[in-house]
């Protein structure tokens, strides 16, 4: 019988490089992720800001919200909502600001009770400007064009409506848009 040899690390290693030399490792040819992770989450995006802008069917009405009738054909494009009801602004439903029968109370004003500038209300619409323009940044298909839709109480104080819509002035929102009910020739709501 031959004398058994006491392996050294130098012995293991050998082997070891022999043993590997007769099975390469194979070539990895994964999968990389990464970049369709970065996709899903600019698609997600956009997903939420299609479904986040809400159309006019999704009003629903109240005693504190009764919207005007109209005869107008004009479609509703992607736009911020805005509702003006007896007791709140909600802006993409978020209350931004509370209203005191119609009114918005002076100490929500820039200026107190003759300011226009409503400061909730201009910080909220600064925040999803600013959010519409770094997407619109990303995407220069759809340019941020300052759309908004007021859905407001036909009860609503001119001038709150006239507050609202100069605060949104001063934010860049300059397409407004007021949305109505649907009545047909005879009068018949819709």
């Amino acid at each position: 019988m031959a004398e058994e040899e006491r392996a050294s690390m130098a012995t293991v290693k050998r082997i070891i490089r022999r043993k590997k030399k007769h099975h390469p490792e194979p070539e990895g040819h994964g999968l990389n992720i990464y970049p369709m992770m970065d996709m899903m989450t600019i698609l997600l995006v956009f997903m939420v800001m299609q479904f986040a802008s809400s159309s006019a069917a999704a009003i629903t009405q109240s005693d504190e919200l009764l919207i005007p009738y109209s005869t107008s054909r004009v479609e509703m494009g992607e736009s911020v909502p805005i509702q003006i009801s007896r007791r709140a602004i909600v802006v993409d439903g978020k209350e931004v600001v509370p209203l005191r029968n119609g009114q918005v109370d002076p100490s929500h004003k820039q200026g107190g009770g003759p300011g226009f500038l409503i400061t909730p209300l201009f910080r909220e619409m600064g925040r999803i400007k600013d959010l519409k323009k770094l997407i619109a940044a990303q995407n220069p298909r759809r340019p941020f064009l300052g759309d908004v839709q007021i859905i407001a109480d036909e009860r609503t104080p001119f001038r709150t409506i006239a507050e609202v819509i100069y605060t949104l002035g001063q934010t860049e929102f300059k397409n407004i848009r007021f949305v109505t009910n649907k009545s047909d020739e005879l009068g018949q709501a819709h």
